[in-house]
């Protein structure tokens, strides 16, 4: 499983950041074709089939991809960086949500808010623990708690990506709590 891993990281870069390291181009959704991806893999020098593709999907325990009904188009389904249309409706989100970073950026934060960084979003979790894991990628966690229901009573657009992340596109400082 370590190869699949890997090779699923790798798959997320292209999808997500950089295409045209596997020598594909996404569409304007974010989508690719699958045997161009696939073939695009190979030539890197890794090994990967459509079976193989498959299973990175199926047990992607963060659900970062989608197929399309065929399987002949997969995209990411949140987290790029390149620009896409990901087809996401505007939607009511729960009273609050939370973002985790790490503590080493909770200055900038609260001094400038919650940006997407070098992604589309600014990418937020129904729950703490998410939150938690998420901030802990790159040092100690801090989880941000956000009125997210108020913000969009004050106008703030969110979306539910297909694998259950919350996206919008920035966050005030005036709606960041810091959890203890």
């Amino acid at each position: 499983m370590e190869k699949h891993r890997r090779l699923s990281k790798y798959v997320s870069l292209i999808l997500r950041h950089k295409p045209e390291l596997a020598g594909i181009l996404l569409d304007e959704h974010g989508w690719a074709n699958v045997e161009d991806l696939v073939s695009g893999i190979s030539q890197t020098g890794r090994t990967i089939t459509m079976k193989m593709l498959e299973e990175i999907v199926e047990t992607d325990h963060k659900q970062r991809y989608s197929f399309n009904s065929e399987k002949t188009r997969i995209r990411a389904n949140q987290g790029h960086s390149v620009p896409v249309d990901l087809e996401l409706e505007a939607q009511m989100p729960p009273s609050v949500l939370y973002h985790g970073t790490a503590s080493v950026f909770l200055e900038a934060i609260l001094e400038e808010g919650l940006k997407p960084m070098g992604r589309l979003y600014v990418h937020l979790s129904k729950d703490v623990e998410t939150a938690v894991k998420v901030g802990g990628r790159h040092g100690k966690p801090v989880v941000l708690k956000l009125p997210a229901g108020n913000m969009y009573q004050d106008g703030q657009n969110f979306y539910l990506s297909q694998n259950g992340v919350w996206l919008t596109d920035f966050v005030d400082k005036k709606y960041i709590e810091v959890l203890p």
